[in-house]
Protein backbone atom coordinates (compact mmCIF):
# COMPACT_ATOMS: atom_id res chain seq x y z
CA UNK A 1 0.00 0.00 0.00
CA UNK A 2 1.41 3.42 -0.94
CA UNK A 3 1.31 6.47 1.33
CA UNK A 4 -1.59 8.04 -0.57
CA UNK A 5 -3.87 5.15 0.40
CA UNK A 6 -3.17 5.36 4.14
CA UNK A 7 -6.08 6.43 6.34
CA UNK A 8 -5.89 9.85 8.00
CA UNK A 9 -6.78 10.87 11.56
CA UNK A 10 -8.71 13.82 12.95
CA UNK A 11 -5.38 15.35 14.03
CA UNK A 12 -4.15 15.35 10.41
CA UNK A 13 -7.41 16.88 9.18
CA UNK A 14 -7.14 19.58 11.85
CA UNK A 15 -3.54 20.36 10.84
CA UNK A 16 -4.57 20.77 7.20
CA UNK A 17 -7.37 23.09 8.34
CA UNK A 18 -4.79 25.28 10.09
CA UNK A 19 -2.69 25.44 6.92
CA UNK A 20 -5.75 26.49 4.90
CA UNK A 21 -6.54 29.24 7.42
CA UNK A 22 -3.00 30.57 7.06
CA UNK A 23 -3.38 30.49 3.27
CA UNK A 24 -6.51 32.66 3.53
CA UNK A 25 -4.70 35.15 5.74
CA UNK A 26 -1.81 35.36 3.24
CA UNK A 27 -4.14 35.92 0.29
CA UNK A 28 -3.46 32.56 -1.36
CA UNK A 29 -7.10 31.44 -1.13
CA UNK A 30 -10.42 33.25 -1.34
CA UNK A 31 -13.07 32.63 1.31
CA UNK A 32 -15.04 30.52 -1.16
CA UNK A 33 -12.01 28.36 -1.90
CA UNK A 34 -11.28 28.07 1.82
CA UNK A 35 -14.80 26.80 2.53
CA UNK A 36 -14.71 24.33 -0.36
CA UNK A 37 -11.31 22.93 0.62
CA UNK A 38 -12.24 22.69 4.30
CA UNK A 39 -15.29 20.60 3.36
CA UNK A 40 -13.04 18.33 1.29
CA UNK A 41 -10.48 18.05 4.11
CA UNK A 42 -13.10 17.16 6.71
CA UNK A 43 -14.53 14.46 4.45
CA UNK A 44 -11.12 13.02 3.43
CA UNK A 45 -10.46 9.41 4.37
CA UNK A 46 -7.02 8.86 2.82
CA UNK A 47 -3.80 10.86 2.74
CA UNK A 48 -4.14 11.34 -1.01
CA UNK A 49 -7.60 12.92 -0.63
CA UNK A 50 -6.35 15.17 2.18
CA UNK A 51 -3.20 16.28 0.34
CA UNK A 52 -5.27 17.30 -2.69
CA UNK A 53 -6.42 20.50 -0.95
CA UNK A 54 -2.80 21.63 -0.34
CA UNK A 55 -0.95 20.50 -3.45
CA UNK A 56 -1.04 23.88 -5.28
CA UNK A 57 -0.15 26.08 -2.29
CA UNK A 58 3.35 27.64 -2.44
CA UNK A 59 5.76 26.47 0.23
CA UNK A 60 3.86 23.28 1.10
CA UNK A 61 5.91 20.13 0.58
CA UNK A 62 4.01 16.85 0.36
CA UNK A 63 5.61 13.45 0.69
CA UNK A 64 7.07 12.22 -2.63
CA UNK A 65 6.28 15.60 -4.28
CA UNK A 66 8.33 18.80 -4.62
CA UNK A 67 6.98 21.99 -3.10
CA UNK A 68 4.81 24.08 -5.42
CA UNK A 69 6.68 27.08 -6.84
CA UNK A 70 5.39 30.52 -5.85
CA UNK A 71 3.51 32.16 -8.69
CA UNK A 72 3.81 35.84 -9.56
CA UNK A 73 0.01 36.05 -9.65
CA UNK A 74 -0.46 34.70 -6.13
CA UNK A 75 -1.50 37.28 -3.53
CA UNK A 76 -1.66 40.01 -6.14
CA UNK A 77 -2.65 43.42 -4.84
CA UNK A 78 -5.16 45.36 -7.01
CA UNK A 79 -4.51 48.43 -4.86
CA UNK A 80 -1.01 48.87 -6.23
CA UNK A 81 -1.79 47.54 -9.69
CA UNK A 82 1.01 44.98 -9.74
CA UNK A 83 1.60 41.38 -8.69
CA UNK A 84 3.70 40.26 -5.78
CA UNK A 85 5.00 36.81 -4.95
CA UNK A 86 3.34 35.17 -1.96
CA UNK A 87 5.13 35.67 1.37
CA UNK A 88 6.27 32.56 3.21
CA UNK A 89 3.93 30.89 5.66
CA UNK A 90 4.88 32.14 9.14
CA UNK A 91 6.39 29.59 11.48
CA UNK A 92 4.71 28.58 14.71
CA UNK A 93 6.86 30.82 16.91
CA UNK A 94 6.29 34.09 15.06
CA UNK A 95 2.61 33.44 14.31
CA UNK A 96 1.55 32.24 17.74
CA UNK A 97 0.93 34.22 20.92
CA UNK A 98 0.48 32.51 24.30
CA UNK A 99 -1.58 34.01 27.13
CA UNK A 100 -1.06 32.30 30.49
CA UNK A 101 -2.90 33.32 33.63
CA UNK A 102 -3.10 31.89 37.16
CA UNK A 103 -5.75 33.37 39.46
CA UNK A 104 -5.50 36.60 37.49
CA UNK A 105 -7.39 38.93 35.19
CA UNK A 106 -6.12 39.53 31.65
CA UNK A 107 -7.49 42.26 29.36
CA UNK A 108 -6.37 43.06 25.83
CA UNK A 109 -8.03 46.18 24.46
CA UNK A 110 -7.30 49.04 22.10
CA UNK A 111 -4.90 48.74 19.13
CA UNK A 112 -3.16 45.51 20.14
CA UNK A 113 -1.65 43.31 17.44
CA UNK A 114 -3.44 40.02 16.84
CA UNK A 115 -1.37 37.08 15.50
CA UNK A 116 -2.91 34.36 13.30
CA UNK A 117 -3.03 32.04 16.33
CA UNK A 118 -3.64 32.68 20.01
CA UNK A 119 -3.14 30.07 22.74
CA UNK A 120 -4.90 30.57 26.07
CA UNK A 121 -3.81 28.65 29.16
CA UNK A 122 -5.58 29.93 32.26
CA UNK A 123 -6.52 28.65 35.70
CA UNK A 124 -9.06 30.39 37.96
CA UNK A 125 -8.76 33.49 35.80
CA UNK A 126 -10.78 35.86 33.67
CA UNK A 127 -9.58 36.74 30.15
CA UNK A 128 -11.13 39.46 27.96
CA UNK A 129 -10.02 39.89 24.35
CA UNK A 130 -11.44 43.01 22.69
CA UNK A 131 -10.97 42.95 18.91
CA UNK A 132 -12.93 46.13 18.10
CA UNK A 133 -9.78 48.29 17.73
CA UNK A 134 -7.23 45.50 17.30
CA UNK A 135 -4.67 45.45 14.50
CA UNK A 136 -5.27 42.30 12.47
CA UNK A 137 -2.60 40.44 10.51
CA UNK A 138 -5.06 37.88 9.07
CA UNK A 139 -8.81 37.70 8.61
CA UNK A 140 -9.09 34.22 10.15
CA UNK A 141 -7.70 33.92 13.69
CA UNK A 142 -7.48 30.60 15.54
CA UNK A 143 -7.88 30.72 19.33
CA UNK A 144 -6.65 27.62 21.18
CA UNK A 145 -8.12 27.22 24.67
CA UNK A 146 -6.86 25.05 27.54
CA UNK A 147 -8.60 26.50 30.60
CA UNK A 148 -9.58 25.39 34.10
CA UNK A 149 -12.31 27.21 36.07
CA UNK A 150 -11.84 30.35 33.97
CA UNK A 151 -13.92 32.70 31.85
CA UNK A 152 -13.15 33.96 28.36
CA UNK A 153 -14.94 36.98 26.86
CA UNK A 154 -14.50 37.79 23.16
CA UNK A 155 -15.65 41.26 22.05
CA UNK A 156 -15.76 41.56 18.26
CA UNK A 157 -16.75 44.21 15.66
CA UNK A 158 -20.25 44.27 14.20
CA UNK A 159 -19.47 42.25 11.04
CA UNK A 160 -17.16 39.72 12.68
CA UNK A 161 -18.04 36.02 13.00
CA UNK A 162 -17.09 33.59 15.75
CA UNK A 163 -17.09 29.77 15.54
CA UNK A 164 -17.23 28.11 18.97
CA UNK A 165 -18.20 24.65 17.71
CA UNK A 166 -14.69 23.23 18.16
CA UNK A 167 -14.73 23.45 21.96
CA UNK A 168 -14.76 20.40 24.23
CA UNK A 169 -16.78 21.33 27.32
CA UNK A 170 -16.54 19.75 30.76
CA UNK A 171 -19.00 21.33 33.18
CA UNK A 172 -18.80 24.57 31.16
CA UNK A 173 -21.01 26.96 29.21
CA UNK A 174 -20.82 28.71 25.84
CA UNK A 175 -22.77 31.84 24.91
CA UNK A 176 -22.34 33.05 21.32
CA UNK A 177 -24.18 36.33 20.67
CA UNK A 178 -22.72 36.93 17.19
CA UNK A 179 -22.89 35.20 13.82
CA UNK A 180 -21.00 31.91 13.56
CA UNK A 181 -20.02 32.14 9.88
CA UNK A 182 -19.07 31.56 7.15
CA UNK A 183 -16.45 34.31 7.37
CA UNK A 184 -17.63 37.37 5.46
CA UNK A 185 -16.43 40.35 7.52
CA UNK A 186 -13.06 41.70 8.65
CA UNK A 187 -12.58 39.02 11.32
CA UNK A 188 -13.46 35.35 11.78
CA UNK A 189 -12.49 33.72 15.08
CA UNK A 190 -12.21 29.94 15.26
CA UNK A 191 -12.10 28.80 18.90
CA UNK A 192 -10.93 25.26 19.66
CA UNK A 193 -9.66 23.35 22.65
CA UNK A 194 -10.92 22.25 26.05
CA UNK A 195 -12.77 24.23 28.68
CA UNK A 196 -13.18 22.72 32.14
CA UNK A 197 -15.72 24.26 34.56
CA UNK A 198 -15.54 27.63 32.85
CA UNK A 199 -17.35 29.80 30.31
CA UNK A 200 -16.86 31.41 26.91
CA UNK A 201 -18.89 34.40 25.70
CA UNK A 202 -18.67 36.03 22.26
CA UNK A 203 -20.45 39.37 21.88
CA UNK A 204 -20.46 42.78 20.27
CA UNK A 205 -19.45 45.88 22.26
CA UNK A 206 -22.14 47.54 24.35
CA UNK A 207 -22.21 50.55 22.01
CA UNK A 208 -23.29 48.33 19.10
CA UNK A 209 -26.12 46.92 21.22
CA UNK A 210 -27.45 50.41 21.99
CA UNK A 211 -27.24 51.43 18.33
CA UNK A 212 -29.42 48.47 17.39
CA UNK A 213 -31.95 49.43 20.05
CA UNK A 214 -32.33 52.98 18.74
CA UNK A 215 -32.32 51.83 15.12
CA UNK A 216 -29.00 53.27 13.99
Amino acid sequence: MCDRDLRVSDVEREHVGQLLQRAVGLGMLSLGEFTERMDTALAAKTRGELNAVLIDLPGVRLRDRPAARPSASVNSSPTFGKNRSAPPVPDSDSANDVISARMSGVNRRGPWRVPPRLSLNSWLSGVTLDFTEAIMSTQVVEVRVNDYCSSLTLIVPAEATVDLNGLDLIGSSVNNKVHTGPPFGPLHLVVRGCLRFGSVTAKHPLSAHWRRLIGR
